[in-house]
């Protein structure tokens, strides 16, 4: 994803508390089940992360995230927007962002900002040695010149790959989440250009003008479609997805721009896109129409520049590739939707 170097980046802290029971419900109406006990790092492309996830309630119920706009009315000129975008473009995702589980008392490092030390949340933070790096696995795997590469080889750029470099970390005991931008472990331990922690057990909203490490000011991992998800049936919440242009505005929730253009015709951050609840899904393989149903129900949030109509999934090996069922999808496909009044 494309990222503007003139972004603002902060964000804030939250408190402790465990966030499920036995008796808490998803959004969706399912019920969740106790966290498992989680007594060391658990990566996120593994069974004992899909029990843990299954039990994780990401923003409360009424969150953004978990809002159902299947019955949403049309922006007044979602046309336009969608062709600003591409109507004829196709569908596409990245394989992007990894995340690792923690557990509650994991232990808490100093990271180095080295860019946005004043925007960034202060830490230490629960840093465990195998955070993954945006990518890994199946990305650096599926690729012939990255496939020989150990994730400690990733971890400190080896190859100088450079790009946005997103790591994620989640505590599901205190429901926090902690995001970093460029992260790359060095001889003088991690480092990153920014730090970002939310809350997941609350709504709250960045301070209006600030961001995160996406552009719009919102958090990244609520926004992945993960393995376990996709077992389900469904996903479960609203996406995050790229476009080239961006309009110089921004709409509930987000809460930055990262653009000069100005033209009405370009999405804001934060618009809200949904899939057309007339798009024929039966033709797509279960892994697939999980998303377009997700995408029916949940919708997604324009959330960085970068490749149009490209979403974000988890780089889990587990996932089957993609790519040729989902740009059989086009961008004329999708509508633009705004919260009613």
């Amino acid at each position: 994803m494309i990222r503007k170097l003139f972004l603002v980046i902060v964000s804030f802290l939250g408190g402790t508390a465990p966030i499920v029971s036995a008796d808490d419900k998803h959004s969706s109406g399912r019920s969740l089940p106790k966290i498992p006990e989680i007594t060391h790092p658990v990566m996120f492309n593994t069974p004992e992360a899909d029990r843990i996830l299954a039990a994780l309630q990401v923003f409360p119920a009424d969150n953004p995230w978990n809002t159902d706009v299947s019955h949403w009315p049309l922006h007044p000129n979602s046309p336009n927007i969608i062709a600003s975008i591409g109507a004829d473009k196709p569908f596409r995702y990245n394989l992007d962002m990894s995340f690792i589980l923690v557990p509650p008392h994991q232990k808490k490092i100093p990271i180095r900002i080295v860019v946005y030390a004043d925007e960034s949340d202060k830490g230490p933070f629960p840093i465990p040695d195998s955070m993954p790096i945006e990518g890994w696995p199946a990305a650096y795997k599926r690729t012939p010149a990255l496939r020989s590469l150990s994730l400690d080889d990733v971890q400190r750029d080896k190859r100088n790959e450079g790009g946005d470099r997103h790591a994620l970390v989640v505590d599901p005991v205190n429901g926090m989440l902690y995001e970093f931008y460029q992260a790359k472990k060095t001889e003088r331990g991690w480092q990153a250009a920014q730090a970002s922690v939310f809350d997941l057990k609350t709504n709250r909203l960045r301070p209006a003008g600030w961001t995160s490490a996406d552009a719009a000011g919102l958090p990244i991992f609520p926004a992945v479609v993960r393995y376990d998800e996709i077992q389900r049936g469904m996903v479960e919440h609203a996406l995050r997805v790229t476009v080239h242009k961006t309009r110089k505005e921004y709409v509930y929730p987000a809460r930055h721009y990262a653009s000069r253009w100005t033209d009405n015709n370009l999405p804001r951050m934060g618009e809200r896109l949904r899939l057309k609840q007339d798009f024929d899904i039966s033709r797509f393989s279960p892994p697939v129409q999980a998303i377009l149903k997700g995408l029916k129900k949940y919708g997604m949030f324009v959330a960085d520049n970068g490749i149009d109509w490209a979403i974000s999934v988890a780089p889990d090996e587990r996932i089957p590739n993609l790519h040729e069922e989902l740009r059989k999808i086009k961008g004329s496909a999708f509508e633009v939707v705004k919260k009613p009044q």
